[in-house]
C-alpha cells in the first residue's frame, strides 16, 4: 500500500499517493571531491527513558548502526553536535559516551572518519562569571576529545555569548584555546536562528563586524584552524566569509537552505559541507556528491536540488527544533523502531509539519522503504487523530 490520508494546512484531508523512487545504494563507499560531514542524531531508548529531560537513555546499538549507515555512503561524521541534541536533551556526560563509542566504532571501519563537537554546555550560561570560566569549560571538553584520539569541532558557546563584551573577548578565549590544541580544529559559527542564546556571537550583532572579528581569530591562529562551519541560512553571508578566508582554511557550509549551490560553487570557489540535513537525506546526498566528483553537475543538481524544499521545511522557524524532522525520517526509513527523542523533542513540531515533511520526502525520493514509511506514518496520524482508510 502506497497511499494514506494526510491533513492539509487548511484543516481538510487528502488521499495522498506516493510518487517517489528510492535512491539506490552504492556498492562501496564513494569518493567525493568535497569534504562532507553529516551531523548525526542519537537514538533514544524509550524502554529505559525514565528521565528523558534530565538524563535521557540512549539506544547505543541503533545509534552506532546509524553511523555505519553514514560511513557506508561515504560521509565523515560530525559527532555530538547540535543534531545530536547537545544542550537540548543530550548533556555532557552522554556526549562523552557518544564520542568515546563513536571513536572506537570508527576504528573498526576501514576509511571511517569523524570529528567531535567540543563546547561549554556543561557550564550553565547563568553560572559563567568570567572568560576564565569559559576557557576552563572549553579546555575540559577539547581535552577529552583529543585525549580519546579525536579531532575537535570547537562549538559556539552560550556561556561565552553571555559573558563576552567585545570582539577582543572572543579573540582572547579562542586564541587561548587554539594555542594549546594538539591538532587543527574546525570552528563553528551558529546563528541565533539555531540557538537564540548565540545572538551577537563574535562580539557584534552586525554581520560585517562579526565577520571581521572571526577572520582576525582565524588569521592569528591559521596553523590550528582546519576550517569554519557557518550556519546563518544566508548564502550571501557564507560567500562573503568564503571569499575572505586565508589560503588553506576551509569553508564548511552549514546552510540547510542553500547547500546545493554552495557546495557546487561559483566556478572559482566552493564550500565543503557539515550539515544536519545529510543525516536525513544521506543516500541522495551521497549520489549527488559522487556525481559532482566525476564532473557530472547535471546529475548532482538533479538529485540534490529536490531535497532542498524538504530541508527548508525541516529547518523552518523555530529552526532549533529541526532535530524532530531529522528523526521522524530516520524512523520512517527504518533506522530506528520508534519515534521518540531525548527530552521528548518529538513534540516540538506538530502534525501538519510532519505531514508536509512526508510529502516533500516522497517528492525528493528520500523515502527508502515506501511501504514501511506509509505504515509508520499512518500509525502516527492515527495516534494524533487522523483516521486512515482500511
Amino acid at each position: 500500500m502506497t497511499s494514506l490520508t494526510l491533513p492539509r494546512q487548511d484543516g481538510s484531508l487528502e488521499q495522498y499517493r506516493l510518487t517517489g523512487t528510492p535512491i539506490e545504494r552504492p556498492r562501496a563507499a564513494p569518493t567525493f571531491s568535497r569534504i562532507a560531514y553529516a551531523a548525526a542524531h542519537v537514538v533514544s531508548d524509550p524502554l529505559r527513558d525514565t528521565d528523558p529531560w534530565g538524563n535521557a537513555a540512549i539506544d547505543w546499538e541503533q545509534t552506532m548502526a546509524f553511523r555505519h549507515h553514514l560511513w557506508s555512503l561515504g560521509f565523515k561524521i560530525a559527532e555530538a553536535m547540535d543534531t545530536a541534541q547537545r544542550g537540548m536533551g543530550l548533556a555532557w556526560p552522554g556526549a562523552q559516551q557518544l564520542i568515546r563509542r563513536s571513536l572506537a566504532e570508527a576504528r573498526s571501519v576501514s576509511g571511517a572518519d569523524l570529528a567531535c563537537g567540543a563546547g561549554t554546555d556543561h557550564l550553565s550560561p547563568a553560572d559563567a562569571r568570567s572568560l576564565d570560566d569559559v576557557i576552563a569549560a572549553y579546555e575540559e571538553q577539547i581535552g577529552f576529545v583529543e585525549g580519546e584520539g579525536g579531532r575537535a569541532i570547537m562549538m559556539a558557546s552560550r556561556a561565552l555569548a553571555r559573558v563576552a563584551r567585545s570582539p577582543d573577548d572572543y579573540r582572547h578565549v579562542y586564541g587561548h584555546i587554539l594555542r594549546q590544541t594538539k591538532g587543527k580544529v574546525v570552528l563553528h559559527w551558529l546563528g541565533d536562528m539555531f540557538d537564540p542564546q548565540l545572538g551577537g556571537y563574535w562580539g557584534s550583532h552586525d554581520f560585517d563586524d562579526a565577520l571581521d572579528a572571526v577572520l582576525s581569530i582565524i588569521e592569528a591562529n591559521r596553523g590550528k584552524v582546519e576550517g569554519i562551519k557557518i550556519s546563518l541560512l544566508d548564502n550571501a553571508k557564507e560567500v562573503a566569509l568564503r571569499n575572505r578566508l586565508p589560503d588553506g582554511v576551509l569553508c564548511f557550509t552549514g546552510d540547510d537552505f542553500n547547500y546545493a549551490e554552495l557546495i557546487e560553487g561559483d566556478g572559482q570557489k566552493y564550500s565543503h559541507a557539515l550539515l544536519g540535513i545529510f543525516d536525513a537525506v544521506a543516500p541522495s546526498a551521497s549520489k549527488a556528491l559522487a556525481a559532482l566528483a566525476k564532473g557530472d553537475c547535471a546529475t548532482f543538481r538533479g538529485v540534490i536540488e529536490p531535497t532542498v524544499p524538504l530541508s527548508r521545511k525541516i529547518f523552518e522557524a523555530p529552526t532549533q527544533y529541526y532535530k524532530a524532522g531529522v528523526v521522524v525520517l530516520a524512523w520512517l526509513n527504518g533506522h530506528q523502531n520508534h519515534f521518540t527523542m531525548p527530552a521528548g523533542m518529538q513534540s516540538a513540531r506538530g502534525l501538519l509539519h510532519y505531514a508536509d515533511i512526508f510529502r516533500l520526502a516522497d517528492r525528493a525520493n528520500v523515502l527508502d522503504q515506501p511501504e514501511l514509511a506509509v505504515k509508520r506514518m499512518q500509525n502516527l496520524l492515527v495516534t494524533l487523530g487522523v483516521e486512515q482508510a482500511g
